[in-house]
């Protein structure tokens, strides 16, 4: 076992390109030292040890080559705090737990992507849950961030840390995109744009993203499974994007062109998915129906707003009946070798009340005390605690 102990010292220094003078330097050694332990001569002190495997990013057991359970306990830490559903949750009592998970796990294993990259993301989560993204109009009505608060926000702070070390360093392409999309969204909102721009330029254009080349790269069904995939993955990024296209200025709400909007992007789905088999994009739906009761209020079509709310109740139905863990086809002719996946929450309905208007801006607070003194509020409520 000790002279395994060497034999991987080496293999991770060549790994990464490192030579023996540079480990020596970063852990206070002479390269003889190193030199030594890689030929089995002498043993690296075990105080030495923690830093040893955190310069290579590994467990102190990878470092005895006990691999066996390394990747299984790592994805079962990250499958527990997926578990919370963070994303699909309005409260932030899951907060602290799950960083906690992530920080003993990477106690256990310093310096390991894939938990430092799930640490970031919950981190950007747990700040915009507990600080809340601070926005306003400037004087023509287009939406500025708050800058000076954002950079008050710690959970952030760290999340960008955390990146800028992972988009330099990550071996896995994978987890430096995730990386660069957490520092472009993070440097907006603390206004540095030139640092987001810079980050953002790096990606690739849209005509090489990735499941267009997945359909271009293959045939038959399969090419057919890719292009439906990529038809719904772009449904839903247009709809976000249009939707934060009509609230990157405010004169937008001055008419019912925002309604108009919001209902083309639903049309989208249902082009797409024209069986009326959403899978798990009926979540996508009920958020737009959601913000289109919102819009719609506003602009004085009150029924229409309620019956815009029954829709995602709707959608918020058809989706729990897919959240069993088992592997759900979408049946519509252009998607109908797609697959979806999903976990067990099931309180998506009854959560519909807090999660309206589901995006927040423009100020909405007159709309909010207008519709929920409507007798149809309380009897829509009702419906979605059933």
């Amino acid at each position: 076992m000790q002279l395994n102990l060497g034999t991987k010292i080496r293999e991770l220094r060549r790994r990464d390109g490192r030579t023996q003078e540079a480990l020596a330097e970063a852990l206070g050694v002479t390269s003889q030292a190193v030199s030594r332990w890689e030929s089995g001569g002498s043993y690296p002190d075990v105080e030495i040890l923690p830093s040893i495997a955190n310069y290579f990013g590994v467990s102190i057991d990878e470092l005895f080559g006990h691999t066996n359970n390394h990747e299984r306990k790592i994805d079962e830490i990250i499958a527990t705090v997926a578990s919370y559903n963070i994303k699909a949750r309005s409260d932030d009592e899951w907060v602290d737990e799950c960083l906690t998970i992530l920080r003993e796990g990477l106690a256990e294993y310093p310096q390991n992507e894939k938990l430092l990259i799930a640490l970031a993301d919950t981190l950007l989560e747990a700040g915009w849950r507990r600080h809340k993204e601070w926005l306003c109009y400037d004087s023509e009505g287009y939406i500025q961030h708050n800058y000076d608060v954002h950079k008050k926000n710690g959970y952030w702070a760290e999340s960008i840390k955390i990146c800028e070390n992972l988009a330099g360093t990550a071996k896995d392409n994978v987890i430096i995109t995730k990386a660069i999309s957490i520092l472009v969204l993070l440097y907006r909102n603390l206004g540095e744009t030139a640092k987001a721009i810079s980050y953002a330029e790096r990606m690739p254009e849209l005509k090489n993203c990735k499941e267009i080349m997945l359909a271009s790269a293959s045939d038959g069904k399969e090419a057919a499974r890719y292009i439906g995939d990529f038809l719904l993955k772009t449904a839903r990024n247009f709809a976000e994007q249009l939707v934060y296209g009509l609230m990157a200025n405010n004169h937008n709400y001055e008419s019912d062109m925002p309604i108009k909007k919001i209902k083309g992007a639903i049309e989208l789905f249902c082009l797409v998915c024209d069986d009326g088999n959403f899978g798990e994009y009926n979540g996508d739906l009920i958020r737009l129906y959601l913000y289109l009761s919102r819009v719609q209020w506003e602009r004085g079509y009150h029924d229409e707003a309620f019956a815009s709310l029954d829709k995602a109740l709707y959608h918020a139905r058809a989706l729990e009946k897919l959240l069993d863990g088992e592997e759900h086809y979408f049946t519509a002719p252009l998607v109908s070798f797609v697959r979806c996946k999903l976990g067990d929450y099931r309180n998506i309905a009854k959560e519909l009340p807090d999660d309206w208007p589901f995006w927040c801006s423009p100020n909405y607070d007159n709309v909010e005390k207008e519709i929920k003194a409507d007798p149809r509020w309380k009897d829509w409520v009702a419906k979605t605690q059933l």
